[in-house]
């Protein structure tokens, strides 16, 4: 499948920001299950290209502003041809060793709650126990969008029993770390059911020693398909963030998210 996506990030600042300096993971990376074609990311206008990969593979780079900015515009576009691999992530640029991704953080702690969830799904090891486990996320936690937001940890999630794609991969990553699988968290893009502008998408990926890293989408209770594009990956939502930075810059900000996805 060849998937047409564009995303756009703006910022506006009243008074205009004096600094502005981003971090930005907006480069979709190359493996077994995705080729980007072309790609393009600009800020302001000006194209930027990474200045390297990470250890995960992942492209990065950075931009800053030392003159005063009253709107920064950051739009990746291009267009990624897509193979369905069943969620396998093989032929990866990654470095990392999976045990990194059995720390725990903030937003990935595990409470008795989570652990309990992981024990039921883990009562037979293997890949089996990995789907239980995504299927388990999903009917504990109802997708409601707006339930909660960026810095809602996976054990408040599991207790509200609601919110979104954010809170489904947490909480399966946050389970699956408790019984000893390293987990990690991704950002990318889905191609939608209906047409119209949408946000990022987000899933887990846990390492099978058979497979290596295997992609679980617990919000849609499946392994990604060529319907998805893998962007970046981290410990959690905060570290796989496509945009991060500093600003100095008055109370008056704002920030839209329109995100494009469209089989070409």
């Amino acid at each position: 499948m060849r998937l047409k996506v564009r995303h756009t990030t703006r910022y506006e600042y009243d008074p205009a920001a004096s600094r502005v300096a981003l971090r930005l993971k907006l480069f979709p990376p190359r493996f077994d299950a995705q080729i980007p074609r072309e790609w393009t990311v600009s800020v302001n206008g000006a194209p930027l290209k990474p200045m390297f990969v990470n250890g995960l593979g992942d492209g990065e780079a950075v931009w800053m502003a030392q003159e005063p900015q009253s709107v920064v515009e950051i739009v990746a576009e291009g267009e990624v041809e897509t193979i369905d691999r069943a969620g396998v992530t093989r032929g990866l640029a990654d470095q990392s060793r999976p045990g990194m991704f059995l720390r725990e953080t903030d937003l990935t702690a595990a409470d008795d709650a989570i652990r309990a969830l992981g024990e039921a799904a883990f009562s037979e090891r293997g890949l089996a126990a990995l789907h239980r486990l995504c299927d388990s996320v999903r009917d504990a936690i109802d997708y409601v969008p707006q339930a909660t937001h960026a810095a809602t940890p996976a054990a408040e999630a599991l207790t509200l029993k609601r919110g979104v794609c954010q809170d489904h991969a947490h909480v399966f990553i946050a389970a699956a770390r408790a019984m000893g699988v390293p987990a990690r968290y991704v950002t990318g893009y889905l191609e939608p059911k209906a047409a119209g502008a949408q946000e990022t998408h987000a899933w887990a990926e846990a390492y099978a020693p058979d497979l290596g890293w295997v992609g679980f989408d617990p919000a849609n209770r499946q392994c990604p398909t060529e319907a998805y594009v893998r962007l970046c990956a981290g410990v959690d939502a905060a570290d796989a963030a496509p945009v991060r930075g500093c600003v100095i810059a008055g109370t008056g900000e704002g920030l839209s998210v329109a995100v494009e996805v469209a089989q070409q």
